[in-house]
């Protein structure tokens, strides 16, 4: 089990409100969370990662076909009261910390954030829930070179996160984001009270919720956590489907 010095149980926030229209024709009708990896839908693989290391407290934040994964949830989860979706009316037209506003009322604890389209095995979790204690912690892995789609990271010397973003310049990168956040005691309060902010501007409505943790971390509340050699895979297009299924292939 992680350690935490809460006692309330650790919860987890799926953000899977988007249809995926960069998967296309795979996504027309059915929503990127549940394209199916070695079998499996995207997911299943995060809540099963998540209840093998004891978090069962998820909610699925959703919005294009809903029902499709309320209908997964029920047949495959139905034993987990805690698994329950919110359903976001703007994802048509808002980006991801809209997402984040719908469940700011699950976050009154330590809590985990996950991109719906990110999968990653049960032993990175573990690893993210007991790295070392900062308010925010963000998951970075490291390769050599960075494409204008990730989101990339600058990091200082101890580990603590400098910026965070797709146009950070080059030679600053050392890191990206993997999609994994992992808010604890005040990180998570001062999250959420951001983020209240930030969407009472109608222009906030196209942001992504790392603009808020870059902003945060600019107060030297973020640490990096580095999950190099666990299995993870962002599913962004069509070859990254092929991809995960190599690297989760039960």
């Amino acid at each position: 089990m992680p350690n935490t010095n809460n006692t309330k149980p650790i919860k987890a926030i799926i953000l899977s409100a988007g249809q995926g229209r960069r998967l296309l024709p795979l996504t027309e009708s059915t929503p990127k969370c549940l394209l199916p990896v070695s079998g499996k839908p995207v997911l299943a693989w995060q809540i099963d990662a998540l209840l093998a290391v004891g978090v069962e407290n998820i909610t699925i934040v959703s919005g294009f076909q809903v029902g499709l994964i309320e209908s997964l949830l029920l047949q495959q989860y139905a034993g987990y009261p805690n698994i329950k979706t919110l359903f976001n009316p703007f994802y048509e037209v808002a980006d991801n910390l809209a997402s984040c506003w719908i469940a700011r009322t699950e976050m009154d604890g330590d809590f985990l954030l996950l991109n719906g389209d990110t999968v990653v095995e049960s032993a990175l979790l573990s690893k993210v829930l007991n790295s070392e204690f900062a308010p925010i912690t963000l998951s970075v892995d490291y390769k050599d070179n960075y494409d204008a789609d990730d989101m990339k990271v600058q990091l200082d010397t101890d580990g603590w996160v400098k910026q965070v973003s797709k146009i950070v310049p080059p030679h600053q990168v050392d890191a990206e984001s993997i999609g994994l956040i992992y808010f604890r005691s005040q990180g998570a309060y001062l999250f959420r009270h951001a983020v209240e902010l930030a969407l009472r501007h109608p222009a906030e409505l196209k942001s992504w919720y790392l603009s808020i943790i870059d902003n945060l971390a600019k107060q030297h509340l973020v640490k990096s956590c580095s999950i190099r050699g666990f299995r993870w895979c962002e599913i962004d297009f069509i070859e990254d489907l092929a991809r995960a299924g190599i690297i989760f292939n039960e």
